[in-house]
């Protein structure tokens, strides 16, 4: 919570009275899927990815009177660093627990999934630009791989089919 949440709403505090005074702006926040959606093992992750989605959206309600615009960019799957920053840390923090074996199922799961789809950062830069570009940008942008359809899915499906569906992958 502390970079994913504070960090980021100390920064957009320090900037939304200069955009206050000028009557105009756009704040972008970078979520993930992960904040529509959950998986084993990412609680924490999905929790700020969660609150930054709840922040962002109460953030734009707030700040419309004002000419600012919140706007939401949801990565999937981006070509990145970010499963060998996670994956380690989860492996030692399970040893030899009751969550282990779940753990290396979720993280064979994720390689396998990572390794055939995924879409390089320049899409979500792209993304970005587009959002800055706009007069009138959306308020969200699902952008990269399976972003779209896992939102969608997570919107139709019932808690306990996506349960299912989720576990089933990472077996």
């Amino acid at each position: 919570f502390e970079v994913n949440i504070f960090g980021l709403a100390r920064l957009t505090q320090l900037f939304i009275p200069l955009m206050r005074r000028q009557q105009s702006g756009t704040i972008i926040n970078i979520t993930s899927v992960g904040g529509k959606i959950y998986t084993p093992m990412g609680a924490w992750y999905h929790a700020t990815k969660h609150a930054l989605e709840g922040w962002s959206d109460c953030l734009r309600l707030e700040l419309k009177q004002f000419g600012i615009k919140v706007v939401i960019v949801e990565p999937g799957i981006i070509k990145t660093e970010f499963s060998d920053v996670m994956n380690q840390p989860m492996i030692d923090r399970s040893g030899k627990g009751p969550y282990a074996a779940m753990v290396k199922s979720v993280i064979a799961a994720g390689d396998r999934v990572y390794q055939r789809t995924f879409s390089p950062p320049e899409v979500i830069a792209k993304t970005i630009s587009k959002a800055v570009r706009s007069s009138k940008p959306k308020t969200r942008y699902a952008a990269g791989a399976l972003a779209k359809p896992m939102i969608f899915l997570r919107r139709w499906l019932s808690d306990g089919m996506f349960d299912r569906m989720v576990m089933s992958m990472s077996k």
